[in-house]
Formats: structure tokens, C-alpha cells, sequence
């Protein structure tokens, strides 16, 4: 069974961007030396605990940073950019790491309203107009990162466009969502397909049914192709683990009630600021779809999600929390957690 990583950056209380971004390169050295198969990085905008704002930067950071490891966005968010953009982003990615680039496509915006109008605003469409003209905008990437190009008809003459101007190759396209709109596009252009079970939890099983069962082969995938995305804490104990994951659940519950946003605590920090009571059951229904826990039992988990869910790879969002001491560029916790987790499988 293959494992791989998503990685949103976070950013710490105790921690700079630059910081943040450190710990990300040590931790995606980690996941390449520890035999895991891909690490895909995050697109989020203006929150303060989430340094993912911009996966092809990220992207091109990591993959010079490791030597084998598979390099992706999860994803980039397409109606916030021009389609050229990001077919020109891409091919040069993958004509700088060839075989080495995956691109995964998003139709949620990644942030609030005002920033995605802000995003939005020159790229292709403002507001909804760039949401409901998704599937072109895809077929537009795929089409233009092609080493043939596209051609574009501008007043009555036909141009050629290219991503690049001598692309051999193009970097597999990914459809992402959590809900069935994406699942059906990408079963209709017969992409893989990848449910955010991380983020969303409901309604996996249904997004992968439907997208199984009506998947379209397509000259680059015979057959439909998915994982699954699942948050993950391992340590050496249990109570550790729990200890580890409570700065990102408190993160969760305060971007599900609608509370301030801030930079991710310390693990002290969270302990002194418990999560109110009447917020409990959010937390309970987020920590029953999370994997925490010791290497053994994390493991015995993260098998049986592929197995209920029928795939053979899983990608591990590592949400380990960090103890007051921690160096400010590293994250030995999520370190550890790819650790433990792959020392139980063959990978």
C-alpha cells in the first residue's frame, strides 16, 4: 500500500512564515527518505495559521529540497487563477522535475469571499462566473499544457498557444472535492479523482461510488484511479498523540463556529485554553474521523480506511501539534508521525 503526505504548512504562535516554511522542507525530506509516494501542498489564503497560499512556489521549493518523492498541489483552486497561468506554472514544473509533478485541481475557493474576490478579480471571471465555468476551465489547462498546445480564434484568425514552448511531457491532472460535483467531472473526463475525507468526512463513500461507477476511460487513465485523505497524529502513546492533536482540533472548531482565526498554538497554549463545552460535540465528530495514536494502532487504522474505502493509497495530513521549546523551523512531531506510520509498512 502506498502512502503519501498533505501539507498545508501551518504556522505556529512561535513561528514566522519563513519559519513555517523551513519546517516544510524538513518535513518533506523526511516523507522522501521514509519511502512515501507523493506530498502535495495545500492552496488556503489569509489565514494566519496556513502558509499554503500559492502550491506551485511551494511546489517547486520541495521538489528541489528531495530527490524522488512525487510533488503536487491539493489543490490549486482554479477559479481564483487564469487557466494559462497555471498550464505555464505547471509544464515548467514538470520540464524542471520530469515524472516528478502532479497537479490537483480544486473549485472551492480556499478562503473567504472578499479574498476570492480579490484573487478572482482579472483572472478569467469574478464571483460565481469563474466557479460555473470550471470544467472548461480544466479542459483549458489540460489542453494548453499539452505538447501540441491549443489554438485560439481571436478575431477570425487561429493562433497557436503553448504552455511552453517545447514541452515533452504534461503532469497528471487530479479533480479534488468534497462533495459529488467534482467526482462526476472527473469520472466524465476520465481523471483520477481524490474525496477531501480530511476536511469533509461525509459523504466519501457516496463521491467514490458515483465516481466508480460512472468513470470514462480517456486516453491517459483506463480505469478510475483515487485515494484517500485522512488526518493523522501518531506517538510513542496514546495520550501523547491526544495531547498532539488538540491544537488543530481547537484550529477546526474555531473555523467551523465561526470564531477569531489566529496562528496555530502550542500545545501548552491549547491545553490552558480548552475548547468550550458547548463546542465538545464538534470536537468529538471531527476526532472520530482523525487517526490518532501509536504506531501500531495508527497503522491498524489507516488500513482499514483503505480497505472500507477500497483504494491502495492514503494521504496522511500530519496535524501533530508542537511542545514550547520546539525549534522555530522544524516540526519534529509531524516529523515523527511520517516516522512511526511508515516504519509499519512496506514502503
Amino acid at each position: 500500500m502506498r502512502l503519501s503526505v498533505l501539507d498545508l504548512v501551518p504556522v505556529r504562535s512561535d513561528q514566522t512564515t519563513g519559519d513555517a516554511l523551513a519546517a516544510t522542507r524538513a518535513l518533506a525530506r523526511v516523507a522522501d527518505e521514509a519511502g512515501f509516494h507523493r506530498y502535495w501542498l495545500a492552496e488556503h489564503h489569509n489565514m494566519p495559521a496556513v502558509a499554503a497560499t500559492n502550491p506551485p512556489v511551494l511546489i517547486a521549493m520541495v521538489a528541489g529540497a528531495t530527490e524522488r518523492i512525487r510533488v503536487g498541489s491539493g489543490g490549486v483552486m482554479l477559479p481564483n487563477h487564469a487557466p494559462l497561468v497555471i498550464a505555464e506554472q505547471f509544464a515548467l514544473l514538470e520540464a524542471a522535475f520530469p515524472g516528478r509533478i502532479d497537479l490537483g485541481i480544486g473549485r472551492a475557493p480556499g478562503t473567504d469571499p472578499v479574498t476570492g474576490y480579490a484573487l478572482r478579480h482579472g483572472a478569467g471571471g469574478v464571483g460565481e462566473d469563474a466557479v460555473n465555468r470550471f470544467p472548461e476551465y480544466v479542459d483549458n489547462v489540460i489542453a494548453m499544457m499539452s505538447p501540441g498546445g491549443v489554438g485560439l480564434q481571436v478575431a477570425g484568425r487561429m493562433h497557436a498557444l503553448n504552455a511552453t514552448p517545447a514541452a515533452i511531457g504534461q503532469p497528471p491532472v487530479w479533480l479534488l472535492g468534497s462533495s459529488d460535483y467534482s467526482a462526476q467531472l472527473a469520472a466524465d473526463r476520465g481523471l483520477p479523482y481524490v474525496f477531501a475525507h480530511h476536511f469533509s468526512g461525509n459523504g466519501t463513500a457516496e463521491a467514490l461510488a458515483l465516481y466508480r461507477e460512472n468513470f470514462q476511460p480517456s486516453a491517459d487513465l483506463e480505469a478510475p484511479q483515487t485515494f484517500l485523505t485522512v488526518n493523522v497524529v501518531v506517538a510513542a502513546t496514546q495520550q501523547e498523540a491526544e495531547r498532539l492533536a488538540e491544537p488543530q482540533l481547537q484550529a477546526m472548531v474555531a473555523l467551523r463556529t465561526g470564531a477569531p482565526l489566529r496562528a496555530q498554538r502550542l500545545v501548552e497554549e491549547a491545553e490552558a485554553a480548552p475548547v468550550p463545552d458547548a463546542h465538545l460535540p464538534v470536537v468529538l465528530a471531527m476526532r472520530q474521523r482523525w487517526v490518532i495514536g501509536t504506531a501500531a494502532s495508527a497503522a491498524a487504522e489507516v488500513r482499514a480506511l483503505a480497505s472500507t474505502y477500497g483504494v491502495d493509497e492514503v494521504m496522511v495530513h500530519p496535524v501533530a501539534g508542537s511542545f514550547t521549546g520546539t525549534p522555530v523551523d522544524a516540526s519534529p512531531t509531524r516529523e515523527e508521525t511520517l516516522r512511526l506510520l511508515a516504519g509499519q509498512f512496506d514502503l
